[in-house]
C-alpha cells in the first residue's frame, strides 16, 4: 500500500445501488397493487386495446394483488427477513423472464400496443427487482 491508498477515500455507490431495502419493497408493493387494480379491473377494455386475452389480463391482476399482500406482510415486519427479500427479486426475476417467454414463445399475440405494454411493465419489474438486488447486498 502506498501513501496515495491510504488517503483515498472508497468510491461512493451509485444511486440505484443506495436505495434501502425496505423503500425498494414500498415502491414496488406501491407499483404492483396499482398495476393489479388496473388489471383485474378494467381486464375488458384493456384486452380491447392491447390484443390481448381479458381472462390473462384479469388473472395477472389477480396473481398480482396476492404479490402484493405479500409484499406488505413482509413489510410489516420489524426487521426485513433476508430470505423474504430474496424471494422478492427471484419472483419479480421470474415475472420478467415470463412475460418476455409470453411474447417470445407466441403465447400472446398483442398488437403494438401490447407489446410495449407487455415489455414496459417487464422493464419496470426488472428496475425493481435490480434495486431490490443492490439494496440486499448493501446488507452483507
Amino acid at each position: 500500500m502506498n501513501a496515495l491508498d491510504a488517503t483515498r477515500t472508497p468510491p461512493r455507490p451509485r444511486w440505484y445501488e443506495a436505495v434501502p431495502l425496505r423503500r425498494t419493497i414500498l415502491l414496488d408493493a406501491l407499483a404492483t397493487g396499482a398495476m393489479a387494480l388496473l388489471l383485474a379491473l378494467a381486464a375488458a377494455p384493456l384486452a380491447a386495446r392491447l390484443a390481448l386475452p381479458e381472462a390473462v389480463l384479469r388473472g395477472c391482476g389477480l396473481v398480482l394483488l396476492v404479490y402484493t399482500a405479500g409484499l406488505v406482510a413482509l413489510l410489516a415486519a420489524r426487521e426485513l427477513p433476508r430470505w423474504g427479500a430474496r424471494c422478492v427479486v427471484a419472483l419479480n426475476l421470474a415475472w420478467v423472464v415470463a412475460s418476455v417467454a409470453a411474447l417470445a414463445g407466441g403465447w400472446l399475440a398483442p398488437n403494438a400496443l401490447g407489446i410495449a405494454f407487455v415489455i414496459a411493465q417487464a422493464a419496470a419489474v426488472l428496475a425493481f427487482a435490480e434495486l431490490q438486488y443492490f439494496a440486499l447486498r448493501r446488507l452483507r
